[in-house]
């Protein structure tokens, strides 16, 4: 396998053969299809772009992508109309729409029934990734360098690709931030974390007296994670916190 001069985060995905993963984007747009291309690329994988229904047509028989990232509305054959001949044409490939807010409707929540999957714009970058990523992962397309990227402490586990997170059998519900101050404390394990570390960690801020708002985000963390349940999350008077599984 030659070598990669791209970045490659150390879950690096690729296909079962070893080769980069392919993707095809589609979207009139060409400054999105051209940051949407840097950040695949980013992640070590084969990025083509198209800007019409029917150009990504003749791309997926020519390019054979594992997966599409497609807008919705495009001048020619949208988005739909896309999937539908892909899919009469007996391709299965994992499509990622990319939609507007106002055309969240039933036309693209019937989509998820297939395994494709869509995010609204405006969309983080990482975001678009992550959902490829998932997209891949379950559609057997792609496999992981290392095991699933999932972090545990006692009985929670967080999946860091699926944002997925457990406790014994029940799945959690978080926000982006609380997601994010999680992965944080279960990286840290039986480690105590200051208020300052988590402010500069997880909102990136130089320590300011803004204490309050990790108080605010831990107290939340608790009610979902540790309401009737052992508690994982500890404080630590005068230090911060610490997440251990009990003892």
């Amino acid at each position: 396998m030659g070598v990669m001069t791209t970045p490659i985060s150390a879950n690096a995905l690729t296909r079962p053969d070893g080769s980069p993963l392919r993707v095809l984007v589609v979207d009139d747009e060409q400054m999105l299809t051209d940051l949407l291309s840097m950040a695949l690329r980013m992640e070590g994988w084969d990025v083509r772009t198209a800007a019409s229904g029917l150009q990504a047509l003749q791309e997926t028989r020519d390019f054979a992508p594992d997966a599409l990232v497609l807008d919705i509305m495009m001048p020619d054959l949208d988005g739909m109309a896309v999937l539908q001949r892909l899919r009469q044409s007996g391709n299965d490939v994992p499509v990622l729409f990319l939609t507007a807010k106002d055309a969240v409707s039933d036309r693209v929540a019937g989509l998820t029934a297939g395994g494709d999957d869509y995010v609204t714009k405006p969309f983080s970058l990482e975001e678009v990734v992550a959902r490829l990523r998932g997209l891949m992962r379950r559609a057997g397309t792609a496999l992981s360098a290392e095991a699933e990227p999932i972090l545990r402490v006692g009985d929670l586990s967080l999946n860091e690709d699926s944002h997925e997170v457990m406790r014994g059998a029940d799945e959690i519900e978080l926000t982006a931030t609380e997601f994010e101050l999680l992965r944080f404390l279960m990286r840290n394990q039986r480690r105590v974390v200051s208020k300052a570390q988590i402010l500069d960690r997880v909102w990136n801020y130089d320590f300011g007296g803004r204490s309050s708002v990790v108080e605010l985000y831990i107290s939340s963390l608790r009610k979902k994670l540790d309401a009737g349940r052992e508690p994982l999350i500890h404080t630590v008077r005068g230090v911060g916190y610490m997440i251990k599984a009990p003892q």
